[in-house]
């Protein structure tokens, strides 16, 4: 193998290790969100769970939430909110941590939307 081909091979491959890296870490540091809304006697708003967050959740769904929040008096969540993107396009994406506390008018149910939702980014605490 000639000195030039074995520099370029070994270029090839450190791209290749670098390109799988750059791809992979993102993927796998975004969780899939899932959406939910929450009503009260005075408002509502939706609020989003990774599915690390969800898999500690009964059920892993909207009763389980209501009941988790019942046992613990409050839990904090990511409040999301329709936003457009850089390229006009509207999507979910998450506003602000806030803290949810029981209460007895307090319903919890799935939020499906046909719009693209955004990961959390957890260095926004």
């Amino acid at each position: 193998m000639s000195p030039i081909s074995g520099k370029l091979l070994f270029g090839l491959g450190l791209a290749g290790v670098i390109m799988a890296s750059a791809v992979s870490g993102p993927a796998s540091a975004a969780d899939k969100i899932s959406l939910f809304k929450v009503i009260t006697s005075k408002d509502e708003i939706v609020i989003g769970l990774t599915d690390a967050d969800l898999a500690q959740v009964e059920g892993q769904n909207a009763g389980g939430i209501a009941k988790m929040l019942v046992a613990k008096s409050s839990m904090s969540v990511w409040q999301y909110a329709v936003h457009k993107s850089a390229s006009g396009d509207l999507e979910q994406a998450p506003l602000h941590k806030i803290g949810l506390i029981a209460s007895d008018s307090l319903r919890v149910e799935p939020y499906p939307t046909p719009l693209k939702v955004l990961p959390i980014d957890e260095s926004r605490k």
